[in-house]
């Protein structure tokens, strides 16, 4: 039976290497010799696929014109998760890419129902949060789904014109009339880029969280039907993994019980870090004795991603925990500590953007 990934769940993926068999995406470490170096999200195979991203990269060696485009849906407020994503278009900006970003506001009215109000307050807040992470406010594009030009809409209205019913369900299963809109607007988010009133960016990269990549295979779709009539190409795209809440399923700003948020405060940092799912065995002793099980741990996820830069210092904390040298407690406790530097240094700079005016200097917000 194939395998359907629901871009709008909340589960984690549990087989990555299915992904790659299954949907045909490419392992990352085919292209490890096109980059002139690697972050540690692809050494560490936090993105672990692609779908012509050697191509991406050869144009961008080559000194052509390329982008990055990615997008967030404004719910909840953003995450480790999300800064997962800062944290790869940062890397590709310092590689010289153009760097866009969609804040989906329609997505999220549609889709998740949201109100429009607190949606556009969210994007605001999560264009501040990418600010604050690192991104460079003067090279990087970020806009609203519901504020653009004439010509990106008309866009989701020819791309109805040449996909089917059958077609969207056979990638998505069940579908709603806002569904529907918000996967062809996925589209015309990916694609615009390359209309000449936006740049005429026809290398485009999306990195994407393995659960969006229907919306990447109906846009390689679209833009093959429509190479003749509007000169679009096929994206390309790199997949990583999702981080996973404090719980082991997919951290989610619609399970915020479970996420760790940009902008906590320490004590319900610790409150939610203290009870975080471990690769713990049932007592000390048999810990001491077996080992534990850091491929199941979330507080060993969080270091991965986010607190340990230094392969050596993070394999150190893995062979720790499988030679039964550390316990949950102590391990816990040093990764807390990192935890709440971090993101001390994360809200410092937060505030900054946001006693600012920059977030409204250089984006359109729509109105309400």
């Amino acid at each position: 039976m194939s395998t359907r990934i629901d871009p709008w769940g909340h589960f984690a993926i549990e087989d990555y290497e299915k992904l790659l068999v299954e949907f045909g995406i490419r392992p990352i470490n085919e292209v490890y010799g096109l980059i002139s170096r690697l972050h540690p999200y692809f050494t560490r195979k936090v993105v672990f696929g692609h779908r012509d991203f050697d191509k991406w990269l050869e144009d961008l060696r080559a000194g052509r014109k390329v982008a990055v485009l990615t997008g967030f849906m404004p719910s909840g407020r953003p995450h480790l998760g999300t800064a997962m994503v800062y944290e790869e278009l940062k890397f590709f900006q310092e590689l010289g890419a153009h760097v866009k970003i969609a804040i989906a506001d329609a997505e999220a009215y549609v889709v998740r129902r949201e109100d429009r109000r607190t949606t556009i307050l969210n994007g605001v807040d999560f264009i501040a949060h990418a600010i604050a992470w690192g991104l460079d406010p003067e090279r990087t594009e970020f806009y609203f789904q519901t504020a653009m030009k004439e010509e990106y809409y008309r866009l989701i209205q020819m791309f109805s014109r040449k996909i089917t019913m059958a077609e969207m369900e056979a990638i998505y299963g069940e579908l709603s009339p806002g569904k529907i809109t918000a996967s062809l607007t996925q589209a015309a988010d990916i694609l615009h880029l390359q209309l000449d009133s936006y740049g005429g960016f026809k290398n485009i990269l999306v990195p994407v969280g393995a659960d969006q990549d229907p919306h990447l295979r109906l846009t390689r779709d679209i833009a093959d039907r429509f190479e003749g009539e509007l000169g679009l190409k096929r994206p390309a795209s790199i997949y990583h993994k999702l981080i996973r809440g404090l719980d082991g399923n997919k951290m989610s700003k619609s399970r915020p019980e479970f996420a760790i948020h940009l902008d906590e405060d320490e004590e319900t940092v610790r409150k939610k870090f203290v009870n975080a799912l471990t690769g713990g065995r049932a007592t000390a002793e048999e810990q001491r004795r077996l080992g534990g099980e850091p491929w199941k741990c979330t507080v060993y996820e969080v270091c991965l991603y986010h607190l340990i830069r230094e392969d050596e210092k993070l394999k150190e904390v893995y062979d720790d925990c499988v030679s039964g040298r550390i316990l949950c407690g102590e391990c816990k406790r040093k990764a807390l500590n990192l935890l709440l530097e971090r993101l001390k240094n994360h809200r410092e700079k937060y505030r900054e953007v946001k006693e600012s005016d920059i977030v409204e200097k250089i984006v359109n917000i729509p109105s309400f």
